[in-house]
């Protein structure tokens, strides 16, 4: 088994977010239109498993309004 430094574990998590964001953010623009910039920097500041969780949430979603409201109760 390969040792995994810090730094790679800290690279891993990033590339993971990363991941996750773009996932979300494609799967947002799709359900409820364009994602403007100031909720896109509220969904940077997310963990990855808030991501994991707001990509479930918004198979619910019908309206960017859906999103606000998930965001809000966070």
């Amino acid at each position: 088994m390969k040792y995994v430094t810090s730094v790679e574990r800290s690279g891993i998590e990033i590339g993971k977010k990363e991941h996750a964001l773009s996932l979300v953010t494609r799967l947002l623009n799709r359900r409820v239109g364009n994602i403007d910039d100031t909720l896109l920097e509220c969904l940077s500041g997310l963990s990855v498993e808030e991501l994991d969780a707001l990509g479930e949430a918004l198979l619910d979603f019908s309206s960017m309004a859906d999103l606000t409201n998930w965001l809000d109760r966070r």
